[in-house]
């Protein structure tokens, strides 16, 4: 009987034309099956997604402090501060590209925005992350304490990113919060990797508050202001307008896509939020929300959410990103009596369909503008 001989280069190249094909054929049907995608390993991942000013500071501090998370604050800051080009959609591939490897608990593609000598403290916003102040990034703060920025920009700045990654994979849930996505497709690829359990909490906020906000920061704003724009020659006065109708835009496709016939991948993965909402029950509304990506409430965590939403501070610039004891619900409604009515009747022009779709009433008058007892918040349906 004849034999069939293969040597052993024939039969190496036939292992690697086999894997390729593997390969190939998981790419073409990943929405089917993973094809050996590393599996999640039960971990969580969570995209709180906003815009500027509209509080998501204060809801990423309300994952950031939950004993379970690892959280980090906007890594596309880093993309947008090192490329700078015209136009957020010429950035979304790179900002998404960090995500992903960020949720994945790998740092190397941050690496390439920091500097060539770089440690935790180049990260951005990075002491307001508890998880970057414990074991085993820094032992400076107890796993299931709450974290003090100042103590931790003092003792854990020096660390390397190693730390970070490895903290990183202890914890059940990985949270990023983004300000940097102005509609939903560019997340798609991170919906379908199979190796992510991704949600995403959408935040908004009413645009006249938003207005008002960034109106006392606006120096803050200035490179993303350009990037936005795509670096449209605009007069100051009308810049900031010009940036609300974006955000209102987004904010519209973001929840149309998501609630409007959305497509299999998304459906029970994302969950609208309205700031003030939060400002008004916000133990009630933290609890929904952590439900929603699988976390329990703590006693602790009742104390300090109360303790941090029904203080006497108004919400200063000064107080941007810190963890201050406010008073939530005076803060969504200090627009009402610092704005000038010219300011929101044009702001509700430019705004008008998100404001109708996410249940903000205009106002008329500056009269109705000031009478805080009139209720401009539409109660959510059932």
């Amino acid at each position: 009987m004849p034999r069939c001989r293969v040597n052993l280069s024939t039969m190496i190249f036939l292992v690697i034309l086999q894997g390729a094909a593997v390969v190939l054929f998981c790419g073409w049907y990943i929405q089917l099956s993973p094809c050996g995608s590393a599996p999640s390993h039960g971990k969580v991942h969570v995209l709180l997604l906003s815009s500027w000013r509209s509080g998501s500071s204060f809801l990423g501090q309300v994952f950031s402090q939950h004993p379970s998370v690892f959280y980090l604050m906007e890594p596309g800051w880093h993309v947008w501060t090192t490329l700078q080009r015209p136009g957020a959609r010429t950035l979304n591939m790179a900002v998404r590209d960090l995500l992903r490897s960020t949720f994945h608990c790998d740092f190397s593609t941050m690496e390439a925005y920091l500097p060539k000598q770089h440690s935790v403290s180049h990260l951005f916003m990075w002491s307001h992350s508890r998880a970057l102040c414990s074991p085993p990034a820094c032992p400076l703060t107890m796993h299931a304490h709450f974290s003090n920025q100042t103590a931790c920009s003092l003792q854990c700045s020096m660390r390397g990113l190693g730390g970070a990654e490895r903290a990183c994979h202890t914890y059940s849930h990985v949270v990023l919060k983004e300000v940097r996505f102005f509609e939903l497709e560019s997340l798609y690829p991170l919906l379908l990797d199979p190796g992510l359990d991704l949600r995403i909490v959408h935040l908004v906020r009413d645009p006249r508050a938003v207005l008002r906000s960034r109106e006392e920061s606006s120096q803050s704003f200035t490179r993303d202001n350009a990037i936005v724009l795509e670096q449209r020659n605009l007069t100051s006065a009308d810049v900031q307008y010009h940036i609300m109708q974006e955000i209102c835009r987004s904010h519209l496709r973001i929840k149309e896509t998501a609630l409007q016939k959305p497509l299999s991948f998304l459906e029970g993965r994302y969950k609208l939020v309205r700031y003030e909402d939060l400002a008004r029950n916000p133990l009630e509304e933290i609890d929904s929300i952590y439900d929603f990506v699988g976390l329990k409430m703590t006693e602790a965590l009742v104390e300090w959410i109360y303790k941090v939403t029904h203080g006497k501070g108004k919400g200063t610039i000064r107080e941007a990103f810190e963890i201050t004891s406010r008073n939530a619900v005076d803060v969504s409604q200090a627009w009402r009596t610092s704005l000038p009515h010219s300011k929101v009747l044009r702001v509700q022009d430019v705004c008008r369909g998100a404001m109708s779709m996410l249940g903000y009433r205009p106002v008329n008058s500056d009269k109705e503008q000031k009478k805080l007892d009139i209720d401009l918040l539409v109660p959510r349906g059932p």
